[in-house]
């Protein structure tokens, strides 16, 4: 009301001098009713104005008053006008559920006719064994490098050993987690697979244990292991996870690809109840947003990361962090300003509604227990209130046979987030870069990746903007980040993220842009036929640079680490470094 009397006050101020002053002037006399019109129409402008908007000043105070520094969310304030996209800004200018010229690019994995089948490459009597490690999605890149390796090394591979002493005590055998008839069917004119290591005559085969270095490629294999198979049969190889170069030629790449996207199927039960989440989602809304929140404890410890919850955070996380004896001490400000750091939940939620995102988004959280509980979701939850997590879409009952098993309940969020319109991830960790992966493969669809460095500047200057120009300076700064095609070199990043040997640009579709490219529901979960090179197509993963520097941007995550309560493991008496383990 305050604001309305201001601008009628102004328009009298304005409007009522003219008219003495005509009216003392007989010589301008006739302009009288010129002036009167003129003083009307700004009075109704003044008065519209105050109805339409709050004046400039506070809209920005209120987009301030946002950025709390408090411990309690300040929901009034969530309510109002400010929170809403401005009027025409703040807006991207593309379509926020599709990524730019998605159409025109692929997934391609079959095999040339050169390829080596398994017929033709396996040698009698030499198996391969590989024990994982780390959690769901770490162990996942171990079974697919372990059938790269089987091949480069000429062997029979055994169904992989899950990894059930790490962190996350999952007792799960690979036949719980997926459809191990399909993985080895599939793959069989690749290689050869069996479910358990055969006799030797009447003799068991002790496989010899040993370890290959990181990034090892296919002549560190050749030199490493197979002399070791010429002599003893069998060799289990352990804590197998990025134990395969980045960069091998396109056929093995390929075939990486192959087991990937084709071969790895999760079981019928963890697909069924997946669906079922999906299911559920879409009743309510035609799109969705898949958020990888990883805000809990232990992804906050390890980071060596500090969010402002004084001494009681720095011990909680502190107790946590001694489980890793040889990390570094870390300095939390420059972990952050170098985007180390994951986004808290109400920085997410800034940088979603920057991006176009409204309140009326339905968001699926896949997460554990956050760090703070529902005070640190409170934000989020106020910026899209139609917020879902497993245990809001199933009953207790229905998640009974997974909730006991980490890796079943990782499965579930990751059908969920892979189902999703839109996927967003909050660290660089394994589930985030193999969700984008299989994205790109499948059709490109949206895969957001905070541009931490960048968004940590925007966050720290926010009391100095209007929302307009935080929205307009996020949209900015996330170029390169949405998921785009092409947003990444060939060959750059990690090769789960960016699988560029089997992306194909489909060149009959230069000039269409009514043409889409369908997800049948069976690839969705490991099925399905793959898309054969016909010549109409490029491959972006032809040319291996091996002078090409891996990208030295990983995150921190518990995901990559040598998952032993007691600390990383030292090899011959060096500790192992963040960059070695490839955190």
């Amino acid at each position: 009301m305050k604001n309305r009397k201001h601008h009628r006050e102004t328009a009298v101020f304005v409007g009522f001098p003219i008219i003495l002053l005509c009216r003392r002037r007989s010589n301008i006399f006739q302009l009288v009713p010129f002036f009167t019109a003129l003083s009307v129409i700004v009075l109704i402008l003044f008065v519209l104005m105050s109805y339409i908007a709050p004046p400039i000043d506070s809209r920005h105070d209120q987009f301030i008053s946002l950025f709390y520094n408090g411990t309690e969310p300040r929901r009034n304030l969530l309510e109002e006008q400010v929170i809403q996209e401005p009027m025409g800004e703040g807006r991207l200018s593309r379509d926020i559920w599709n990524s730019k010229k998605s159409n025109f690019y692929h997934g391609c994995s079959i095999a040339s006719d050169e390829f080596p089948t398994a017929e033709v490459n396996t040698l009698p009597n030499r198996y391969l064994l590989i024990a994982t490690s780390g959690g769901l999605n770490q162990q996942r890149t171990g079974i697919i490098d372990a059938v790269v390796a089987a091949h480069i090394l000429n062997a029979v591979l055994v169904i992989p050993k899950l990894d059930q002493q790490s962190y996350w005590k999952d007792s799960s055998n690979f036949s719980e987690i997926f459809d191990v008839n399909w993985f080895i069917s599939y793959l069989s004119k690749d290689v050869k697979i069996i479910k358990d290591l055969p006799r030797m005559g009447n003799e068991l085969i002790i496989p010899h244990t040993t370890r290959v270095p990181r990034k090892c490629n296919a002549e560190c294999y050749q030199t490493r292991i197979q002399p070791i198979l010429n002599k003893k049969h069998a060799v289990q190889l352990t804590k197998f996870d990025y134990r395969l170069s980045n960069h091998l030629d396109t056929e093995l790449q390929k075939l990486r690809c192959r087991v990937n996207y084709h071969a790895l199927k999760f079981t019928d039960p963890i697909i069924e109840m997946g669906r079922k989440l999906v299911e559920r989602i879409r009743k309510k809304s035609q799109h969705f947003l898949a958020l990888h929140l990883r805000f809990e404890s232990d992804m906050l410890a390890f980071s060596g990361c500090y969010y402002g919850g004084g001494d009681e955070e720095r011990r909680e996380l502190g107790k946590i962090r001694k489980r890793w004896k040889t990390l570094r001490v870390t300095n939390p400000d420059k972990e952050r300003k170098n985007g180390k750091c994951p986004l808290t939940p109400e920085e997410v939620g800034l940088m979603l509604r920057a991006l176009g995102f409204g309140k009326d988004v339905h968001i699926y959280i896949a997460s554990g227990e956050i760090y703070g509980g529902e005070k640190t979701l409170a934000p989020l939850k106020a910026f899209f209130p139609n917020f879902y997590t497993k245990e809001t879409l199933a009953s207790k009952e229905e998640l009974a046979p997974f909730s006991s098993f980490s890796s079943r309940m990782a499965a579930l969020d990751f059908i969920v987030c892979d189902e999703s319109d839109v996927f967003v991830s909050n660290n660089n960790g394994n589930m985030a870069r193999m969700l984008a992966g299989r994205r790109r493969y499948f059709g490109h669809k949206p895969t957001i990746r905070p541009n931490a460095k960048k968004l940590y500047k925007m966050f720290t200057d926010r009391n100095n903007m209007t929302w307009e120009e935080f929205s307009s300076h996020v949209q900015k700064q996330q170029i390169g980040f949405m998921g785009d095609p092409m947003e990444v070199k060939p060959g750059r990043g990690e090769f789960h993220e960016n699988p560029s040997a089997c992306i194909c640009e489909d060149t009959n579709v230069k000039d269409r842009k009514d043409v889409t490219i369908p997800r049948s529901p069976a690839m969705i979960f490991g099925e399905g036929t793959d898309s054969a090179d016909d010549g109409t197509r490029k491959s972006f993963g032809e040319v291996i640079d091996r002078r090409i520097i891996e990208d030295e941007q990983y995150w921190f995550d518990t995901d990559y680490m040598e998952n032993e309560v007691g600390g990383i493991q030292s090899i011959g008496g060096a500790t192992i470094s963040l960059r070695e383990l490839n955190i």
